[in-house]
């Protein structure tokens, strides 16, 4: 019998395989094709009479109008969340504020699917990101602060703790779920109301949550969610019914909030940019590392503040490092963010891709030499290659400002003492990686390095226990954990 040859699947120019695509189903995700503001318990047309469109980066059509909060708009919301804080939340037992948390995330966890699609859809990340972390770690986060809820006294010893009253949030587009949950659930569970403002070009799965607030029952006003861009922020920060202000964002902004609020006696916890340090020994092992910085950067197109966008190698391991890197790059895939084969999703939106270009040149400019990947992109949306930078000096602006984007800039080292004080020569100070197998070298970087949050032989790991926060720049105070609690609390 004449044997024939078996087929087999054709490596691609990058040296891997090809794969066949895997796209998430959209058919159970229900959009409607305009959103109201959510004040009072229920969706209610703006006063501003303004809607503007939320679009998919990765196609740059539209997938809904979204209603623009103006003044009136965020004082009605302010009203609403004092009226419930007065009459019904503030006064509710603890453990039936904790029934409540509980039951939102129950939902979520019971929508995770759908959540996870406009997630992906909305801003441009790989569906296994929504999938596998963005969307359990959100109910996660309610899970959590809905056991503190009637466990207030123990977090105060000595103390008679009481909330804040009425807590405007604003969080950003990189993780718009999530950011929701870390802020909203603390509040909730410290007997707070809450006014939350999302992303303008990220604000669909909040505007899911409101509907999943509808459907757990949230007494009126509790909970209120306008959409808007930087005019509905700062009418909702410099409102005088506003006790806290929570806002994740860019660390210019941030300062423009804290002068806002200097004086007035409001409460701030601001969770500012990132420039984070990975720090490479030579005795790491070499692969799980390589992994790990992919991991940190380029998994999430770059799209998040502690992304571990500054890379520090020591030098008897550069050439190794640099040379794996380059070619992990190679098999990344980038492409649709609903396809499960997809490594590097759409930037979030043409301004900051737009960002991105303009470090990318002002890198070559300065004498850093670029690589990128050599994948092909889709000719609509929003896209950028993998780029790694080596030969950039500490002063560098690719070294030293926040880019948000797949972008990791490469520097070597010698000694110890000479990485720590380089990572730490930088104006932010959010996160830092270290990889080594010593645990003496481990305590000493974790120790020296001024970040508030170290991971060792790991990246990105988070946790509803662990809280999270910067130094420096990055930002004032923490969110997650007991420490996030604190923030929504008087200390009587």
């Amino acid at each position: 019998m004449k044997k024939t040859k078996k087929s087999v699947t054709p490596l691609n120019f990058t040296g891997g395989w090809d794969y066949a695509p895997a796209p998430e189903s959209k058919d159970h995700v229900q959009l409607k094709d305009r959103y109201d503001l959510f004040i009072n318990g229920a969706f209610v047309k703006p006063l501003s009479g303004k809607w503007f469109d939320t679009i998919n980066p990765a196609t740059e059509k539209r997938i809904a109008a979204v209603a623009e909060a103006g003044e009136k708009d965020v004082n009605s919301a302010v009203t609403s969340a004092r009226k419930a804080y007065d009459g019904v939340w503030g006064k509710m037992p603890a453990k039936e504020r904790g029934k409540y948390i509980y039951r939102i995330a129950r939902i979520m966890q019971e929508r995770a699917r759908e959540l996870s699609v406009i997630e992906s859809m909305d801003g441009g990340k790989p569906i296994r990101e929504s999938r596998d972390i963005d969307v359990p770690l959100a109910a996660a986060h309610f899970f959590y602060y809905a056991g503190w809820a009637d466990k207030l006294a123990y977090a105060l010893p000595g103390a008679t703790p009481r909330s804040v009253g009425v807590t405007g949030q604003i969080i950003p587009w990189n993780f718009p779920l999530l950011m929701a949950a870390w802020k909203i659930a603390p509040a909730l569970a410290a007997g707070n109301t809450v006014v939350l403002k999302p992303a303008e070009t990220t604000p669909l799965t909040a505007l899911k949550l409101a509907e999943i607030i509808q459907e757990a029952d949230l007494p009126p006003g509790v909970v209120n969610i306008i959409t808007g861009a930087g005019t509905t922020g700062a009418a909702l920060v410099n409102h005088p019914g506003v006790n806290k202000v929570a806002f994740t964002g860019s660390t210019d902004v941030g300062k423009i909030i804290q002068k806002a609020l200097a004086g007035t006696g409001k409460r701030y916890t601001l969770e500012l940019g990132g420039k984070a340090a990975n720090i490479i020994f030579e005795d790491a092992a070499i692969d799980q590392a390589v992994e790990g910085i992919i991991n940190g950067i380029f998994f999430n197109q770059g799209h998040v503040c502690c992304a571990g966008s500054r890379l520090f190698v020591q030098e008897s391991v550069m050439k190794t490092v640099v040379r794996k890197l380059k070619d992990r790059l190679e098999t990344l895939v980038v492409g649709d963010p609903l396809d499960k084969n997809t490594d590097i999703g759409a930037i979030n939106s043409r301004m900051q891709l737009e960002k991105i270009k303009k470090y990318l040149k002002i890198g070559v400019n300065e004498g850093g030499e670029m690589y990128q990947a050599a994948c092909s992109v889709p000719s609509k949306g929003f896209w950028c290659k993998p780029t790694l930078f080596t030969n950039v000096s500490q002063s560098s602006r690719i070294v030293q400002e926040e880019i948000f984007g797949p972008v990791l800039a490469i520097q070597s080292f010698r000694t110890l003492e000479e990485v720590i004080e380089k990572a730490n020569n930088i104006p932010y100070g959010l996160s830092g990686g270290v990889w080594t197998d010593k645990g003496s070298r481990i305590f000493k970087v974790t120790g020296e390095l001024r970040a508030g949050v170290v991971w060792a032989n790991t990246y990105n790991k988070f946790d509803p226990t662990s809280p999270f926060g910067g130094y420096k720049e990055s930002g004032v105070g923490r969110e997650g954990g007991l420490h996030g609690l604190m923030p929504y609390l008087q200390h009587v």
